[in-house]
């Protein structure tokens, strides 16, 4: 196995909600009940950045385990 990463895009920085910043955990918890990411081990925290300075947009690097045939990354990005 080795890692990839996946970049998220298109998801608020500020949750609108409740107004708090969008954190690691709350990505993971996302990721564990979203179905397209099954069978997903995760192998850092998620990486949250604004998307710029004025933008209310985040850019979320993720960091998974994958096997050598980018199988993984291959059902999600499909």
């Amino acid at each position: 196995m080795f890692k990839s990463y996946l970049k998220i895009i298109g998801l608020l920085y500020i949750q609108k909600h409740s107004n708090f910043l969008i954190t690691p955990k709350i990505i993971e918890k996302v990721i564990k009940e979203t179905h397209i990411f099954n069978d997903i081990v995760l192998a850092s925290k998620p990486y949250i950045i604004k998307a710029s300075p004025k933008s209310d947009m985040a850019i979320i690097w993720v960091d998974i385990w994958n096997l050598q045939n980018d199988t993984k990354t291959e059902l999600i990005i499909n």
